[in-house]
């Protein structure tokens, strides 16, 4: 089970990336001879109202959302780190206002604000991953101030401000390396989160936008066939499963890593 996390994502990566490139079917190639296919040999997840090899659509599918949800974790831990390397490094009335910040941010209600957003702005995928992104650093913030309150008092930070280092400095070359093992696991675990968060919204028709599909526009696209045709929801919801699944195993096992270090 240690390395279950690890060979499942890998397996996934590998899946998303070749799996598209080796169907003899295009993304959005319509064939209105096989309309609502159930699974069977020539189209193994099925066939959609279009005709559409399910399949082919839910491992595209499956690249993008991995695509959003490494983007969105990587810009979400990056300011994350920024904000909690500033306060932490700082203190005092600096640590208290970042602080502030961070459970003004908290207390928002996050898919509200993100659905009125997503509405008004139609959004890219760029602007997709800035959107779920903003709303993702804070607990990589939290993080990595605490792990600098208690970094810097330590004799090493302290020899290196002696040493005339400036600030900076001091932050990037001293601090921030030695906060990073509990900023990696943090950024693991957001991955998933990032992904629910944009299927969520491709879910209700507010993210990625058809004909490009997500896990979610197809979860949501199989809304009004739940009932004739299951498997347009089936296997969309499972790759989500193994995706979020996969990565917090990953997580967990890093959290694992830095413990019995």
């Amino acid at each position: 089970m240690r390395r279950a996390g690890g060979l499942l994502l890998i397996a996934l990566v590998l899946v998303a990336l070749v799996g598209p490139l080796l169907s003899p079917y295009t993304v959005d190639g319509i064939e209105l001879s096989e309309i609502r296919v159930a699974p069977e040999a020539s189209h193994w997840m099925g066939t959609d109202e279009l005709g559409r090899d399910v399949a082919t659509r839910v491992l595209a599918g499956t690249r993008l959302s991995l695509v959003i949800g490494l983007a969105g974790a990587l810009a979400a831990t990056l300011i994350g780190a920024g904000v909690g390397a500033v306060s932490g490094y700082r203190g005092g009335a600096t640590d208290q206002a970042m602080m502030r910040l961070v459970d003004l941010q908290l207390s928002v209600p996050i898919l509200p604000v993100l659905i009125v957003i997503s509405a008004i702005a139609r959004p890219s995928v760029a602007l997709l991953v800035l959107l779920v992104s903003s709303f993702a650093w804070m607990e990589p913030a939290r993080i990595v101030r605490s792990e600098f309150l208690r970094l810097k008092e330590l004799p090493f930070a302290e020899a290196a401000k002696a040493s005339g280092a400036s600030d900076s400095r001091v932050i990037i070359r001293h601090l921030l390396p030695n906060a990073l093992p509990p900023l990696v696991v943090a950024a693991t675990l957001l991955v998933g989160r990032v992904i629910v968060m944009e299927s969520v919204l491709s879910f209700l028709g507010l993210g990625v936008q058809p004909p490009r599909p997500s896990l979610g526009n197809l979860l949501y696209g199989a809304q009004a066939s739940l009932a004739t045709e299951p498997w347009l929801a089936m296997f969309p919801g499972l790759f989500i499963f193994w995706i979020v699944l996969s990565v917090n195993l990953v997580g967990d096992q890093a959290a694992v890593g830095t413990r019995t270090r």
